[in-house]
């Protein structure tokens, strides 16, 4: 078992498991990829950087640094994390053992951008199946994503419904899941009338009575949301010590609103 597991590859993740490491803590970086710095072509309000630089060339010196001073990297995506004794972090290759868990996955990710999915979130728009499912049991529920991520949330929600509704937003499915109807056609509108009624796609309208999202990969509120950490406005609540309520359970960065 580690001391610590850092989820996230980015600035405040790398910058932490390396003043762990000089505390001669047995930390590693648990990251997919490079995250929203990919998309950043041009960084210069940066400490240390004289020329701009792009958001990829400072991911990939982050990483460098911490390889130099031997933190292990394990690029795998995590998609679940159990409490017992400890933490266990799922991830698409195996479990990983720690004490403590940072997470540092950077900000939300956007929702869809269709018309009516800002108007009904929180009224049929869900994003925690651990947190929600239970309240659409036996209902017609809609999931929209593609890969571990969804599928993750998905095994979660047939314990609640067997009329499930997978909505690939015009992606290519990762994996098939079994017994499920899988709409592969673009999503243009979620409608309704106080809650959420139908999907609408490039094919037709699909009933539903919650749409949960899944899109990508899992992010640091996904994780705190189905652990049972605070939130608010969209950001995980930490002390003055980057602690959540959950003991042992950590978040820096863009996740605790910067």
């Amino acid at each position: 078992m580690r001391d610590v597991i850092v989820i996230g590859g980015g600035p405040a993740g790398v910058s932490a498991a390396i003043y762990l490491k000089r505390f001669k803590l047995d930390v590693a970086i648990l990251m997919k990829d490079m995250g929203t710095l990919a998309n950043t072509d041009h960084i210069e309000n940066y400490y240390g950087i004289i020329e701009p630089i792009k958001g990829s060339d400072l991911f990939k010196r982050g990483i460098a640094q911490a390889k130099r001073l031997e933190i292990p990297v394990l690029v795998e995506e995590a998609i679940g994390i159990d409490t017992f004794e400890g933490f266990t972090i799922r991830t698409n290759v195996q479990g990983h053992d720690a004490r403590v868990v940072l997470l540092a996955t950077g900000a939300n990710k956007a929702g869809l951008k269709v018309k009516g999915f800002l108007d009904y979130i929180g009224k049929g728009i869900a994003f925690c199946a651990v947190c929600d499912g239970f309240l659409y049991r036996n209902k017609k529920i809609g999931i929209v994503g593609t890969g571990d991520f969804m599928i993750e949330e998905l095994e979660v929600l047939e314990n609640f419904s067997d009329s499930i509704t997978i909505f690939t937003n015009g992606n290519q499915l990762e994996k098939a899941p079994k017994h499920h109807q899988v709409i592969t056609e673009k999503i243009i509108e979620i409608k309704g009338e106080d809650t959420v009624k139908s999907v609408e796609t490039t094919a037709g309208e699909h009933e539903v009575d919650v749409l949960f999202i899944a899109m990508g990969t899992a992010s640091a509120t996904d994780f705190a949301l189905r652990m049972g950490a605070f939130i608010k406005n969209n950001s995980i609540v930490v002390d003055e010590d980057y602690m959540t309520n959950i003991p042992g359970l950590f978040a820096a960065g863009d996740c605790i609103g910067g």
